[in-house]
């Protein structure tokens, strides 16, 4: 499958999903621009995009937390003037530092959360909307976890966040449907290898986990050819035949 011509952002680019998810992508030729607070794992990310000879990449350090209305458009506005279009936009950036009960979650944890898992998906996603209409066909694709997307205990602002996000991007898939144009859905990784499966479950045999790279095909699924005309659906690449 190539995705050449394709210029599709994700965030969260130095983690375990977003790393493997650029590097995915990049090898089937898209132009991948890398998003994340984190230089040294920004890096990370496009040395190993380099080493297997794909498209070089756009490293783009960028807080989500901390970031302005003004730092999110400065950011589609940049996108918009050196590419003209976008053809995907993933989301991975991800907090979570325990799971906790409600009790004990105080106001500054949860507003953050919040931030990170809910508010910048949807300024992000917002600012992009021109520029993504700008394209033939684009994916939108928010990234959900099996281990909280019902409710449940002690996920705390997490687990509303992931359930708010799914609804979100239901909601966003009925607006944009008419056009045909741009299709949205939601990812469902499942337990892989990844540092935030890590910091959820640190006592879990890791060795019976498959790794991030298992999830390639559900990647290029999304954002290739193949899943034009598919939108509004949840899509647990557990259960994905492709």
């Amino acid at each position: 499958m190539s995705l050449k011509k394709h210029v599709i952002l994700i965030t969260g680019a130095g983690g375990g999903v977003g790393s493997a998810a650029a590097i995915t992508l990049a090898q089937a030729g898209a132009h991948v621009i890398l998003l994340d607070k984190s230089i040294p794992r920004l890096e990370k990310t496009y040395d190993a995009i380099i080493a297997i000879g794909a498209p070089t990449p756009i490293m783009y350090p960028f807080d989500l937390a901390g970031a302005t209305e003004n730092d999110y458009q400065e950011l589609a506005n940049r996108i918009e003037f050196n590419y003209g279009a976008l053809q995907g936009l993933l989301h991975c950036a991800v907090e979570f530092v325990a799971f906790t009960p409600m009790a004990l979650l105080d106001t500054k944890d949860w507003g953050h959360s919040l931030n990170v898992n809910l508010n910048a998906p949807f300024l992000l996603t917002r600012v992009l909307l021109p520029v993504l209409q700008k394209s033939k066909t684009a994916s939108i694709v928010f990234t959900s976890d099996s281990a909280v997307r019902v409710a449940q205990a002690y996920t705390g602002a997490y687990g509303v966040c992931k359930i708010a996000l799914e609804a979100l991007a239901k909601i966003l898939a009925e607006e944009l449907e008419s056009s045909n144009k741009i299709r949205v859905n939601v990812l469902i990784p499942g337990p892989v290898d990844s540092p935030l499966r890590n910091r959820a479950f640190p006592g879990e045999d890791k060795a019976e986990l498959p790794p991030v790279t298992s999830l390639a095909s559900t990647f290029l699924y999304l954002f290739g050819d193949a899943s034009i005309g598919i939108t509004g659906q949840t899509i647990d690449a557990r259960t994905l035949h492709l």
